[in-house]
C-alpha cells in the first residue's frame, strides 16, 4: 500500500507527463481548480495555525488569510499567516501556510515562507483533508527556520509558560 505522500506524488508526476493537473489542462481551468482547492484547503490550514498558535504561542498569536490574490506576474497565490507580538517585533517572517500556482506553473504548489514546494493536488473536501500533516510539517518547519534565524526567544511557550525552564 502506497503513503498518501508517495501516492500525492505519483499524481504530481502523472500531471507532469500528462501535461494536466487532475482533469484540467487549460491555464483557465486550472485557475478554477486552484481558486476551489485553496477554499477547501482553508479550514485544514486554520487548524494548523490554530494548534501551533496553542501550543508554541500559547494564544498569543493571530491567524490571517489572505484569500486569492493575482500576483504582478500573474500567478494565483493565496497564504495564511500565523503572526505574533514576538514574530513582529524581530522582524522576522510569520509561520504561513503558502499556496501559490506561478504564471509559468505547470500546476500549483503549497509552501511555507521558509519551506520549499511540495505538489497541491486537492480536488475535494478529502484531498484538503489529507493534507494535515503536510500543512503540519511545513508549518512546524516554518517555525523551526524561524527560531534558527532568530532565537527561541520567539516562542511564548519556553518564555512564558510556566513550567519552562530558563
Amino acid at each position: 500500500m502506497r503513503t498518501p505522500m508517495n501516492e500525492a506524488l505519483l499524481r504530481h508526476f502523472r500531471d507532469l507527463r500528462d501535461g494536466a493537473h487532475g482533469p484540467a489542462t487549460s491555464r483557465a481551468d486550472k485557475e478554477r481548480l486552484f481558486c476551489t482547492a485553496a477554499e477547501l484547503l482553508d479550514p485544514v490550514a486554520r487548524t494548523v495555525l490554530d494548534e501551533l498558535n496553542a501550543d508554541l504561542l500559547l494564544g498569543t498569536g493571530e491567524v490571517v488569510a489572505s484569500g486569492i490574490t493575482r500576483s504582478k506576474e500573474g500567478g494565483l497565490n493565496a497564504m495564511w499567516s500565523l503572526t505574533w507580538p514576538e514574530q513582529r517585533a524581530s522582524g522576522v517572517q510569520p509561520i504561513a501556510i503558502v499556496a501559490h500556482y506561478g504564471s509559468g506553473f505547470h500546476h500549483p504548489h503549497l509552501r511555507g515562507n521558509t519551506v520549499g514546494d511540495w505538489p497541491m493536488n486537492i480536488f475535494d473536501a478529502a484531498d484538503a483533508r489529507a493534507q494535515l500533516d503536510l500543512l503540519r510539517a511545513i508549518a512546524g518547519g516554518d517555525a523551526h527556520n524561524l527560531v534558527f534565524q532568530e532565537s527561541y526567544r520567539l516562542m511564548p511557550a519556553l518564555t512564558q509558560h510556566a513550567d519552562a525552564t530558563p
